[in-house]
């Protein structure tokens, strides 16, 4: 009985590492940089990762447990990889839980807002809000993000029509611009 509990523990991992790495891919689209004006940036990139994470995890919350586990496994993923990240970039030990209390402060706060401009079907405020996040430096001089939000309603929609076993088995894929 205990060798089963590492047995399933150890499926998880891989199921975790698979799903991690088709939303990091997926994040990676260039489509996303090039037409829809997200800065090819460390700040740029964690920004369209979070945006896969959010999709991902609206999508699992309508899962049995078993989604709803790889979900939160994904997210542990995805803080231990930005805790690497901070680190390969010179941050001594001192800085890193400031800088991940910052970035998952971001997280939630777009978790937040973009969720609910989904849930209220306002194409106009995830765009706003997408365009605070990404460019905030930018104003009203800031590229607009109307089309990234356009894709994000495209996206969730079709995560919508994936069989459970999708997220399962860690095969779940979003569908990005140009594929």
């Amino acid at each position: 009985m205990v060798f089963g509990f590492f047995r399933q523990k150890r499926n998880n991992q891989v199921i975790v590492e698979r799903q991690y790495g088709a939303l990091t891919e997926a994040a990676r689209t260039p489509a996303f940089y090039l037409d829809m004006h997200v800065p090819d940036t460390v700040i740029g990139r964690f920004e369209l990762l979070t945006i896969m994470l959010i999709l991902y995890f609206r999508r699992t919350a309508k899962s049995p447990r078993s989604g709803q586990e790889i979900a939160q496994n994904i997210i542990d993923a995805f803080f231990e990889d930005v805790d690497h990240s901070i680190r390969e970039l010179g941050v001594g030990d001192p800085g890193v839980p400031k800088r991940m209390k910052k970035l998952a402060g971001m997280y939630y706060g777009r978790l937040e807002s973009y969720a609910g401009a989904l849930d209220r079907s306002d194409r106009a405020e995830l765009a706003a809000a997408l365009k605070r996040n990404i460019h905030p430096d930018g104003g009203e001089t800031a590229p607009s993000m109307q089309a990234l939000a356009d894709w994000m309603f495209d996206a969730e929609q079709a995560l919508a029509t994936l069989d459970e076993n999708e997220i399962e088995t860690g095969r779940a894929r979003i569908a990005v611009p140009g594929a």
